[in-house]
């Protein structure tokens, strides 16, 4: 089993912890949660090797993953940020938007913010990154401070479960059905 170093996950290597969590819950039946190809055109392969040396993007992608969690619609975008501020331009419009629609249709959107130098992770609810999301569009901060977050909403890896979000997830549709029934 992998193990986490002090110095934090370096690029692919927190989607390779996120995709050995989800084949632990898909071997547990907890959760299907499957990672989203970005969509490529090879410009240039290496023919010694076989691998792609130049592309580009034939769209936008959406998420990261999309899946089902018992039963609910689960989507989510990993982010990876090394200092306390969260820059809200690594935040794309058509990802909100996709969110948008898929909470529409009674999925469960987040964010999935490692935040490297610290090793901790942060679930962004989607209604939050809505919230950061306006106040940049409006002229006001393009980012967020980890002091503005819910502190109920970081976590840290754990043995068995590299990255252990459905925890998380259950966090949010509680207060979700909190709110509804408060209405």
């Amino acid at each position: 089993m992998a193990t986490w170093n002090s110095r934090g996950l370096r690029g692919s290597e927190l989607e390779n912890y996120i995709n050995q969590t989800n084949l632990i819950y898909q071997e547990q039946e907890l959760a299907l949660i499957q990672k989203i190809p970005t969509p490529i055109t090879p410009i240039d392969i290496d023919q010694r090797t076989r691998h792609i040396t130049l592309a580009y993007f034939e769209k936008k992608s959406t998420v990261d993953y999309i899946g089902a969690v018992q039963g609910i619609p689960v989507c989510f975008d990993a982010k990876e940020c090394d200092k306390d501020t969260f820059p809200m331009q690594n935040i794309h419009e058509h990802q909100m938007k996709f969110m948008e629609d898929f909470e529409i249709q009674k999925g469960v959107s987040f964010f999935l913010i490692y935040f490297s130098h610290r090793d901790l992770f942060y679930y962004l609810r989607f209604d939050q990154a809505v919230e950061f999301w306006n106040r940049a569009k409006s002229g006001g901060r393009k980012s967020f401070r980890m002091e503005e977050l819910d502190e109920d909403y970081f976590f840290h890896a754990q043995k068995g479960f590299f990255v252990p979000y459905l925890t998380m997830i259950q966090k949010d549709l509680e207060e979700r059905n909190t709110l509804t029934e408060d209405s």
